[in-house]
């Protein structure tokens, strides 16, 4: 047994021995392949940087020219490391890369089915005028201004200032409202006034106040005004203007300043702005006794 146990242990000091020595005499090519390397690494950064300034000069979007900037990046560093394997005389070890790869890329593509699918759908968003950096979007639920378009989602900054990241493929599988797509957006602002409310005089003072207030609406009859239905407590209305504006943020502005205005208007005018009643109707000889008032 004692025996064994030395002779396993003459063969791993041997085996030791020849790994330290091949370390040593390979020591000058793995120095070289670590430097090598580095230098790629830097010079992926450096021609990322460049990519960007010679597309600036182009007409495609910001997105797609981050796009083409990291694919080219990525290629660098892919091209480094063959030339860092083969410093090292490790073609058999390259050989046997590049004959497992399309195995390998079989597997990994099922693996990171979801992941390839927003690179892809990344790209294409990138590439497509539908949206671009600075646009106001609706998708998925989410709205806000779009600030970065990469190979993994689309990220929004929401009127709140916070940072909605949303997956590629989910935004280019849905649909997306563009509100930068048009130079002018439409408010719509809804009301009621009472049944005693004389409706066309509403109407005109409605008209009247929206298109004295908004610089964009050069006069009254640019004002939608509209009818909608006998309410419960009220006579219910609703109005439409344009705005000079993409954002939903500034939409959202205006409908509250038309509120204000319209408000006021209604106040100066004797005008109600009925709430929601109840009326009790009682039998005309129907009187209250004290126990029903104790009841």
């Amino acid at each position: 047994m004692k025996i064994e146990l030395a002779d396993a242990w003459n063969k791993m000091a041997s085996r030791l021995e020849s790994w330290l020595n091949n370390i040593i005499i390979n020591l000058p090519n793995i120095i070289i392949a670590i430097i090598v390397f580095t230098i790629v690494i830097f010079l992926s950064k450096y021609i990322s940087r460049l990519t960007l300034k010679l597309l600036s000069k182009s007409s495609l979007q910001k997105s797609m020219k981050n796009v083409i900037a990291k694919l080219i990046s990525v290629l660098v560093i892919l091209a480094g490391l063959f030339l860092v394997l083969g410093i090292l005389d490790l073609s058999k070890t390259l050989n046997t890369i590049l004959a497992g790869a399309g195995v390998a890329g079989l597997a990994v593509g099922l693996a990171l089915q979801g992941a390839l699918s927003n690179t892809f759908s990344g790209i294409v968003l990138s590439y497509i005028k539908q949206i671009k950096f600075g646009d106001w979007i609706e998708s998925n639920d989410f709205e806000g201004e779009v600030v970065d378009i990469d190979l993994r989602a689309v990220t929004i900054r929401q009127p709140d200032n916070n940072l909605v990241y949303l997956p590629n493929k989910l935004v280019l599988e849905n649909p997306i409202k563009n509100f930068s797509s048009t130079a002018q957006s439409r408010v719509i602002l809804t009301c009621g006034v009472g049944y005693s409310s004389d409706l066309e005089f509403v109407r005109d003072l409605v008209k009247e106040t929206i298109s004295s207030n908004f610089d964009p609406v050069e006069n009254k009859d640019d004002v939608i005004f509209l009818y909608s239905e006998f309410g419960d407590s009220s006579i219910n209305f609703e109005t439409r203007f344009w705005i000079d504006s993409t954002s939903a943020l500034e939409v959202a502005k205006a409908k509250t300043e038309a509120m204000i205005y319209i408000k006021k208007a209604f106040d100066e005018n004797n005008i109600n702005i009925p709430f929601p009643i109840r009326t009790l109707d009682f039998p005309e000889n129907f009187k209250f006794t004290k126990e029903q008032n104790e009841a």
